[in-house]
C-alpha cells in the first residue's frame, strides 16, 4: 500500500517504514506527526484519488531528526571586469519515518473492538 501525501508545498509518495525528508517543521525528536493532505491512496487492488484530498484517510509518521541537504554553491561571474560572486546554501529537513497509511473509519472500528473485549472479559470472570 502506498499513499502521496502534501506537506510544505511538496508532494511525497509514501510507503509504510520508509524514510522521508520533508521542509523543517519545529518538532522533537520521537514524536508523532500526522499527515491529514492524502492527495491519492494505492492498496494494490483499489485505487482512491483524492478531488483535491481522500476522505478520512491518514498518514502517521515518526520524527527520527534534523537533516541538512546537498549544498548548493552558485558563482556570479564577469569577465574582463575581474569581479567574481560566490555564494551557497544548504536547505535543512526533518526526517520522517512513515509508521502507518490507512483510514480513520478502519482505525475507530479496532478501537471500538478492543474496548468490547476488554469489557467481556471482566464479566466472564464475575460469572465464575
Amino acid at each position: 500500500m502506498y499513499a502521496i501525501i502534501k506537506t510544505g508545498g511538496k508532494q511525497y509518495r509514501v510507503e509504510k517504514d520508509t524514510m522521508i525528508d520533508i521542509e523543517r517543521i519545529s518538532t522533537d525528536s520521537g514524536t508523532t506527526i500526522e499527515f491529514n493532505e492524502v492527495l491519492f491512496v494505492n492498496d494494490g487492488a483499489q485505487s482512491l484519488v483524492g478531488t483535491p484530498c481522500v476522505k478520512n484517510f491518514l498518514v502517521k509518521g515518526e520524527v527520527i531528526g534534523d537533516s541538512v541537504g546537498p549544498k548548493v554553491v552558485s558563482l556570479k561571474y564577469l569577465p574582463r571586469q575581474h569581479q567574481q560572486k560566490k555564494w551557497g546554501h544548504r536547505q535543512h529537513y526533518t526526517r520522517v519515518k512513515i509508521t502507518e497509511i490507512g483510514s480513520v473509519a478502519e482505525k475507530k472500528s479496532k478501537a471500538a473492538k478492543g474496548k468490547q473485549v476488554q469489557e467481556e472479559q471482566p464479566k466472564e470472570e464475575e460469572n465464575r
